[in-house]
């Protein structure tokens, strides 16, 4: 999630009026932010009848919560506004095959998570890996409230800090990036071999979501997790960096180079002489996202340039070789993920691939549902809806 310092005495009304978008022109008014049926993409012949008649909510209209009138209040509000869930946390940290350590934190207690009188995991019960989006993680207000949620239905959870995230240790002098999937891959083996007779599925936002999805399509039919899904995807990096330097989302861009530049400074003693193509001050300054990655991220990984490494890392490529249940939401309104980014196309072309697009939602917002506007976020009851029919029914769904 988005953590944006800078002050507000309100969130502004009209910051919209000169945001262009490569495909959408946003006004705010009310017809605009009223009830509206969502967008539903699915291949006829892989989803079956069973699994939509399984997801009521996927009938019902989307509700926008009515105070809210624009994305850009939308992400913010969320962002700033909603409630943190009460969670004590157990840290495990894993050291990688390459020395690198990135820190899984389990859920053991708290006013708002239900874990049992002797914080025990549940034998047998299905496990939910959950990916925070960049610079986020297990503090964050929409991991914990899709945690929480999760826990209370008898699920085990844990919160995938990658390397750097949520105070977890860096240990080499490499963070992590939106292509690097193998410190997913270990972690899925890793929380596979503590529950060996469990179901594993995930859960990523945003980063998180594009990674999850290289990382499934990559493993193809040998992918030891059971179904996923993808939440606020950028999908297409290309065109989500082309719109973070437009209008008001600059003031994202900013707020999360600053975020990443706060994760270097701590850390910054192991990238000392480190030579090569490295621009070390570059990315200790970074004012946006593609400094950091210019000087830091592209280097790490080996791309020659940052449009390289964006067009190589989008998980819109990744679509084709998805061999297992993934279901995609996102938010027509989104301004980091663009919906013109969304991979339409190939998801229904693969019938392993489901997505919901609500017409508003900002990003990682979602202000809408029963618990508007504090709450969890519209999308948790649908999240643990389709993992637990996957669950439950055994449900297949065949690629074509």
């Amino acid at each position: 999630i988005i953590r944006l310092r800078f002050e507000i005495q309100w969130i502004p009304s009209k910051v919209y009026e000169n945001d262009s978008r490569s495909s959408h022109s946003y006004s705010h008014t009310d017809n605009y932010r009223s009830s509206r049926p969502l967008e539903i993409v699915a291949n006829p012949a892989g989803i079956s009848k069973a699994l939509l008649d399984g997801l009521p909510m996927l009938k019902q209209l989307y509700k926008s919560y009515p105070l809210i009138r624009n994305r850009h209040q939308e992400t913010i509000f969320a962002s700033f506004f909603r409630i943190l869930p009460n969670i004590i946390f157990r840290r495990e940290c894993l050291r990688m095959e390459d020395n690198g350590t990135v820190a899984l934190d389990w859920p053991v207690g708290g006013a708002d998570c239900e874990v049992g009188p002797d914080h025990s995991m549940h034998e047998g019960s299905p496990v939910l890996i959950l990916l925070p989006g960049l610079t986020g993680g297990s503090g964050d207000t929409y991991v914990r409230h899709l945690l929480v949620r999760a826990r209370k239905r008898g699920w085990n959870v844990v919160v995938f800090n990658s390397r750097g995230c949520a105070n977890s240790p860096v240990t080499t002098p490499q963070f992590y990036s939106a292509s690097f999937t193998e410190d997913l891959r270990q972690v899925v083996k890793h929380v596979g071999g503590l529950f060996p007779t469990s179901h594993l599925y995930a859960a990523g936002w945003s980063l998180g979501g594009n990674i999850l999805v290289r990382y499934i399509g990559q493993e193809g039919e040998n992918c030891p997790l059971t179904g996923a899904v993808s939440l606020c995807n950028p999908f297409n990096l290309v065109i989500a960096d082309e719109d973070f330097h437009k209008g008001f989302n600059n003031v994202y861009d900013s707020a999360l180079a600053r975020s990443l530049r706060k994760i270097f400074k701590k850390h910054a003693p192991l990238f000392e002489c480190i030579g090569g193509e490295y621009n070390i001050p570059k990315a200790a300054t970074a004012r946006s996202v593609r400094d950091f990655d210019d000087g830091l991220t592209r280097v790490s990984f080996g791309y020659k340039s940052v449009d390289d490494y964006y067009k190589d890392a989008s998980s819109s490529r990744a679509i084709k070789d998805v061999k297992i249940p993934l279901l995609c939401i996102q938010a027509d309104d989104d301004p980091i993920a663009p919906s013109c980014g969304i991979p339409r196309a190939e998801i229904l072309e693969n019938g392993n691939c489901f997505l919901v697009v609500t017409p508003t939602g900002g990003h990682l917002g979602w202000v809408a549902g029963e618990e508007a506007p504090f709450g969890a976020p519209w999308t948790d009851p649908l999240v643990m809806d389709y993992l637990e029919l996957l669950e439950s029914s055994g449900q297949v769904v065949s690629s074509k």
